[in-house]
Order: C-alpha cells, then structure tokens, then sequence
C-alpha cells in the first residue's frame, strides 16, 4: 500500500468517524427535541437555536461522510465544538465536565486538520451531480 492510499484511507476513516458522532448526536436530538430544548435553555442558550444546531451536525455530519464540502463542514463543525465546549461544558472544577470541554476541543482540532488538509481522494465527485440531459 502506498503512502498516498494510507493517507487517502486514514482520511476516510478520520471523515467517517467525526460524523458518527454529529449524526448520532442529531438524531438524538431529533428524536428528543422537547428534552434538548430543555437542556439548552437550564444553560441560558435559548431553545429556539437547536434547529440551526441540529442543521450544524446533521448537514456537516453527512457532507463529510461524502466528503462534500468537507473544508467548510470541518470548519463549521470546529466552531460548534468549541461553543458547545465553551457554553455546555464550562465548569472546569468538575472532572466530568472537564473531560467534555477538552474531548470538544479535541473533536475541533481533528476537524481542523481536516479543514487545513482535505478529504483526501476518496469522496464523492461533484460530477456525479450535475443533472441528467
């Protein structure tokens, strides 16, 4: 295998596994939306704000599985992590919340590497969707 195909499958992998987690977290919410609500609001972030969220993590979540856009995506979802981190997960004196700000930061830092270096080669050509005729 060479080293461009290590790179060009690390980064598949990477993309794929980043979006697990945003789409398994919009379903979440999609499925909880009165509970999510809630959540945000015992924090002071107004509920009305969860369908741009929900758009954040379920659009970026599927561009990067495709590979779409994924600069802009990564970049998005970057700048989610660190608000969620810095809105969610704010008291540091406590382990458990300190753990979720940094994993946040350190989901923000993977995305972007992805935002600075791309999908790599295995994504879905924008040539396939261009309409028929």
């Amino acid at each position: 295998m060479t080293r461009s195909m290590i790179q060009d499958s690390a980064a598949l992998l990477g993309r794929w596994l980043l979006a697990a987690l945003f789409l398994h977290e919009s379903w979440m919410k999609l499925t909880h939306f009165g509970p999510s609500v809630a959540y945000m609001e015992r924090f002071g972030v107004p509920g009305w704000l969860l369908p741009g969220a929900l758009v954040i993590e379920l659009g970026g979540g599927i561009l990067l599985v495709l590979g779409l856009f994924s600069r802009h995506a990564a970049l998005a979802l970057a700048a989610f992590c660190i608000a969620a981190a810095g809105l969610f997960h704010n008291v540091l004196s406590d382990g458990n919340q300190l753990l979720h700000f940094e994993k946040d930061l350190a989901i923000a830092g993977g995305l972007l590497v992805l935002c600075a270096f791309g999908p790599g080669r295995f994504v879905l050509p924008l040539r396939r969707l261009k309409p028929l005729g």
